[in-house]
């Protein structure tokens, strides 16, 4: 709970308490300075005291940062006693604070009466103070934690893309090297269509949510380099259907599928191609990406980064909003992820 609120909190329950005591007192009694000393200075004085030294000495020290209950409990009882007998020498001292006899003697049971009324009120403030210490504390707390969770979850969210980029681009000069080695004529598009990619991964994937049409024109860009490898353009089927503008999503949190499907699948044999589709209806999507094993290059261990990175972004931009499966056979690599947009 910020600073201003927690004082908002205090004005409010001690204009609870000393509102209405002091309407009627002022009604009724002399407005002389003893009167003032005796029934306004002195109560709020002892009010204020008991209230604060539990709330800002004794629980501080003795709860929050030492775990003493005992003592605490022991704390509180000769605080009790000890106010409790500062307002009884008080009343002996300044008869004036009771309505005496017209003889000034004390009225029957009176004495009995403030002591209780006393030990109550004091009780109330000491417990009171001990409630409102915690729940201050604990809301304020909860702020802090809830900061905490934010600043991680942005900082881990900004390293997960900073890795993801590198990882790309590494693969995507690969594929220009081999169309640039075999002189080919490709490689000056490969390399205007890798400048495009980039342009949406540095300045249109900076804010957290993007829009689905243009995620998915990055992932035909990116599909569109690839099938620059091959002379006959590869064997990549891409299916889009449903409702794809309007729509947000996380940017670059579909790219590691494809990639993977590239990197460890087969992408030349048109009797099995790599099969991608993506289908948008009432804020879900169905993403899937299924391709046949290259056996040659799918153990290669650097093709774990993206999928996991893949994964742990899943975990934090859409908790329990989404489902990945994973199938492995012995033949073939099938991802499905449905998202609650």
């Amino acid at each position: 709970m910020k600073f201003k609120g927690a004082i908002l909190i205090h004005i409010l329950f001690w204009s609870l308490i000393g509102i209405p005591y002091f309407i009627g007192l002022w009604r009724d009694m002399e407005l002389t300075l003893r009167n003032v000393f005796l029934q306004v200075a002195y109560p709020s004085v002892i009010a204020l005291s008991t209230f604060y030294i539990n709330y800002f000495i004794l629980i501080p020290q003795l709860i929050k940062k030492q775990s003493k209950y005992l003592l605490y409990l022991l704390s509180l009882f000769l605080l009790l006693v000890i106010v409790v007998g500062v307002k009884m020498g008080f009343l002996y001292m300044f008869h004036d604070i009771l309505n005496l006899e017209p003889d000034g003697r004390f009225k029957e049971n009176q004495v009995l009466y403030y002591f209780i009324f006393s030990v109550f009120i004091t009780g109330f403030l000491l417990v009171f103070s001990l409630l409102l210490k915690l729940t201050i504390d604990w809301f304020s707390n909860e702020r802090v934690q809830r900061n905490l969770e934010t600043e991680k979850r942005e900082m881990e969210l900004q390293f997960l893309k900073s890795q993801l980029n590198p990882h790309f681009l590494f693969n995507s000069l690969n594929n220009i090297y081999s169309l640039a080695y075999q002189k080919s004529d490709k490689t000056a598009g490969a390399i205007l269509k890798l400048s495009e990619i980039m342009r949406y991964m540095i300045y249109e994937s900076n804010d957290r949510m993007s829009d689905l049409s243009k995620e998915v024109e990055y992932l035909q860009s990116y599909i569109d380099l690839h099938k620059l490898r091959f002379k006959d353009g590869g064997a990549i089927k891409l299916t889009i259907n449903g409702e794809i503008s309007g729509q947000q999503i996380v940017p670059l949190i579909l790219i590691s599928f494809i990639e993977n499907a590239f990197k460890h699948g087969v992408a030349n044999d048109p009797e099995d191609p790599i099969l991608i589709n993506i289908i948008a209806n009432q804020k879900i999507l169905h993403f899937s990406v299924k391709n046949k094993k290259n056996k040659d290059n799918y153990k290669d261990k650097v093709g774990g980064v993206g999928l996991s990175n893949v994964e742990r972004r899943l975990q934090l931009m859409y908790p329990d909003r989404y489902k990945l499966n994973i199938v492995n056979s012995a033949t073939h690599y099938t991802t499905e992820l449905m998202l609650d947009l």
